[in-house]
């Protein structure tokens, strides 16, 4: 299974959350990275959104899970996906190319958006900053 997970919210080392808390004492940090797609303000959090345009990018982080399996158990359940399943009414779990700030590309699980984003507001820049309206 896929070890590396993508991430762009409440996840992030820069969010202070909990359960990045706790990413970070199952995973290795590899660093900062980007997917190619668009990132809008769902509430508290993001939704990152695939896009055809190369230059729409989502800026984050990727990990290293040390138990995918486990790791993406828990992970699934806080984005609300059932046991079992890969995707929620609100997100879904895939796997995309990742390029890392070397360059560099890898395959990496993400949690996309799959909600309506008509009337949400687009993170212009693809960074997420907990607490900023």
């Amino acid at each position: 299974m896929n070890p590396h997970l993508f991430v762009y919210g409440s996840l992030m080392a820069s969010a202070a959350h909990a359960m990045g808390e706790r990413l970070r004492r199952e995973a290795r940090l590899l660093g900062a990275a980007t997917i190619q797609g668009r990132l809008y303000k769902i509430s508290w959090y993001p939704g990152a959104v695939a896009s055809a345009e190369a230059d729409q990018r989502v800026h984050g982080e990727v990990y290293a899970l040390a138990h995918p399996s486990r790791a993406l158990a828990w992970l699934d359940r806080y984005e609300g996906i059932a046991a079992g399943a890969t995707r929620s009414a609100e997100y879904e779990r895939v796997e995309r190319p990742v390029r890392l700030a070397s360059g560099e590309e890898i395959a990496a699980w993400v949690y996309l958006y799959l909600g309506d984003v008509a009337g949400l507001s687009i993170v212009p820049d693809g960074r997420w900053v907990a607490g900023r309206s």
